[in-house]
């Protein structure tokens, strides 16, 4: 099986992303999943070329068979939401609970599973990328994130891959749940602000529910330096490893302006340090995995 790494933040804004491509960019052998279906954008830096996408069916609506029904109004009474009128469904308030099927005396209303979501495989420079996207406000996006973790290690198996690269969805919510749960390791990355320290104790609680090994780097670490030392031993005191701090660098805003993986085509102090967060990780990932 590969080895399943979920890279994490508790908060948006870290910088999850950039180290999820660039880790991407040095993996030899790996398949990468962006797991933040409700927003993408690891796709941005990658140049994707898409070879393959499907429909995602995640919830259910009413339907009414005009033919059949009789228009009795009952399934518009009953309906708890008020998204029948007129014996028609009106989709935006429609919440799937199939009150209408179970009272319809002539069998006219019926749920049916409609599509809330694409799932897309793609090929980049850097390997392969599975990733999705959930339309606005739709249900079941942990569902979906478990469908998109799904492909990954099945196509990481097929092609003899090692590990699957996950960049999750910031958070703590379900979607953060179905990255998490089953990984062999996970990576936060924060920041050293009042709302990263925050969203960095959120997760580590997180991880540690779920009983997943988790270690962390600290983005542009050299920001408020006061706050990183607090960072530091809060991580000290809960046993988690800072793997690595990454300094504020323009090149990193150069190269998610430009579309471009950070460690591809730059060099400067960010771009180093990630290199050698990377070589940390994977140490920890593979010792983690064997266990």
């Amino acid at each position: 099986m590969p080895k399943q790494l979920t890279i994490l933040s508790g908060k948006g804004g870290t910088g999850k992303t950039t180290v999820a491509a660039s880790f991407f960019h040095m993996a030899d052998s790996a398949v990468a999943a962006d797991c933040d279906v409700d927003a993408p954008n690891l796709h941005l830096v990658l140049q994707p070329r898409e070879i393959e996408s499907g429909s995602f069916m995640g919830s259910s609506a009413a339907f009414i068979d005009s033919e059949k029904c009789s228009r009795c109004g009952i399934c518009e009474e009953e309906c708890p939401f008020g998204a029948i009128r007129d014996c028609e469904v009106l989709p935006l308030y429609c919440e799937g609970c199939g009150v209408c099927e179970l009272v319809c005396p002539e069998g006219a209303a019926k749920l049916k599973a409609v599509v809330t979501g694409h799932t897309y495989v793609s090929e980049t420079p850097c390997g392969i990328l599975v990733h999705a996207l959930l339309k606005p406000g739709s249900e079941a996006t942990g569902k979906l994130v478990t469908e998109v973790r799904k492909k990954a290690v099945e196509i990481a198996e097929e092609k003899s891959l090692d590990i699957v690269i996950i960049d999750g969805s910031p958070g703590i919510g379900c979607p953060v749940i179905a990255s998490i749960s089953g990984a062999d390791f996970v990576l936060a990355v924060t920041e050293p602000t009042k709302s990263g320290f925050w969203g960095f104790e959120r997760i580590c609680g997180v991880a540690k529910h779920f009983g997943v090994e988790i270690a962390a780097c600290i983005n542009k670490s050299d920001i408020n330096p006061g706050i990183a030392d607090e960072m530091k031993e809060y991580a000290r005191r809960e046993g988690v490893q800072i793997l690595g701090e990454i300094p504020f660098d323009d090149e990193v805003n150069h190269a998610t302006m430009g579309g471009k993986v950070l460690t591809e085509f730059y060099d400067g102090p960010a771009s180093r340090e990630i290199r050698e967060l990377w070589k940390e990780t994977r140490l920890l990932l593979m010792t983690e995995a064997k266990r």
